[in-house]
């Protein structure tokens, strides 16, 4: 691990985590004429998950950001529209591994160079493939336009990875080599097509070395993360801390110390420029935003320890399916684990930290249910009991 230089910096506690919030789009007045698109540059990735309850988790970031954004909207400012026939589409954003599997920024194509490279090194990634298997899905791309891997042959086909068949096994290869690229989701099916087709050309290619495009990243990181420390860097786009290492001194990000925490950490000079003031959001977060990502540094910078309990078997979970913490006043104050039936939003587990998000909770199902078309909300069981009133009263206050 790289020592870091003496910062000449100090934060305190309470300072890195208003300017955390402010970077990650918490705190200040929400950009509302970069929209969605502009949640999405400012984070740098927003992550995609399988799981829906209210909403799936990457319509879920904007909203918590922006507030009762149309769902139709994120899923156009995200994906490539259709072609009109007369002028290519102009494609906002591609699906690429980053954190997880993420949506990203157009802009970010040639930064992630170096992942490509490293997949196309591993020639047997997933299992051999059938003589000619992994050129005809090019070729049908190349002859059809975007397609699903439904549309290619069949995504399933009692093969050895996940039921994969042969054609989904070979695009979600050349989706990993950069050949292919996820132009959006249909009914939650990836839609491929052709990179030199979807990305545009000043962006398509794979000019920067490693060293370059790990700099970036790093640099884009602590952009989108405020202040961090080399972890919590590291974890942003899911690179190695030895990489980290190699290119920090030259990211432009500046050492600072952070009173409460052990390691070394690095800002976002811009950050470090004006002291981070404005509004907090009052607002339910995702399990998978990015705010939260990284159990450690939760904990270090609210105290508030987040676990996403939907893999933990049922008997097992103390908090719920998919709890989503509770975000006001710039403080994590509670959980709640969200269902719908019907018309209800149904708060099954409310579990608050302090009678002080009670108030804030009840704001925030109100908000969150009005969004997804609830008009009524129901609440079952709530940590600590005694504060089962005091909710029930500020839910009704709340209408």
């Amino acid at each position: 691990m790289t020592t870091a230089p003496p910062a000449t910096i100090e934060l305190s506690a309470d300072e890195a985590r208003r300017i955390a919030l402010r970077a990650q789009g918490f705190l200040g007045a929400p950009d509302r004429r970069g929209g969605v698109r502009g949640v999405l540059r400012h984070l740098g990735a927003v992550q995609l998950d399988t799981i829906s309850v209210l909403a799936r988790s990457h319509e879920l970031i904007p909203y918590a950001r922006l507030g009762a954004v149309g769902r139709r909207t994120v899923e156009d400012a995200y994906w490539t529209p259709p072609s009109d026939g007369v002028s290519p589409a102009e494609p906002h954003a591609f699906e690429y591994w980053s954190h997880a599997a993420c949506v990203l920024p157009i802009e970010e194509w040639p930064h992630f160079a170096f992942r490509r490279r490293a997949y196309r090194a591993r020639p047997h990634w997933y299992h051999e493939l059938a003589d000619g298997t992994y050129d005809a899905v090019i070729k049908q791309l190349r002859a059809e336009g975007p397609l699903t891997a439904t549309e290619l042959g069949g995504a399933k086909n009692g093969g050895l990875w996940w039921d994969w068949s042969e054609a989904k096994v070979a695009v979600e290869r050349a989706l990993m080599y950069g050949e292919v690229v996820c132009t959006g989701r249909r009914s939650w099916k990836r839609v491929y097509d052709l990179a030199e087709r979807a990305v545009p050309g000043a962006l398509l290619h794979d000019d920067l070395d490693d060293t370059e495009c790990l700099r970036r990243l790093v640099t884009l990181a602590g952009r989108s993360l405020g202040v961090g420390t080399r972890a919590d860097i590291a974890d942003y786009h899911r690179i190695k801390g030895e990489q980290v290492d190699a290119v920090i001194a030259d990211s432009g990000l500046v050492p600072v110390s952070v009173e409460g925490w052990a390691k070394p950490a690095w800002a976002d000079p811009a950050a470090l420029a004006t002291a981070p003031r404005g509004r907090h959001r009052t607002t339910l977060l995702s399990p998978f935003d990015s705010l939260i990502w990284e159990r450690a540094r939760t904990e270090r910078i609210f105290g508030f320890t987040h676990r996403l309990e939907a893999y933990v078997p049922k008997q097992k979970r103390v908090y719920g399916y998919f709890a989503m913490p509770l975000l006001s006043g710039g403080r994590l104050l509670g959980r709640v684990d969200p269902a719908r039936e019907g018309n209800t939003l149904v708060a099954k587990h409310v579990s608050l930290d302090t009678p002080k998000g009670v108030s804030p909770m009840a704001s925030a199902l109100r908000e969150a249910a009005e969004w997804v078309g609830c008009s009524d909300v129901r609440v079952e069981r709530v940590d600590p009991p005694e504060l089962r009133g005091p909710l029930a009263g500020a839910l009704t206050a709340a209408e």
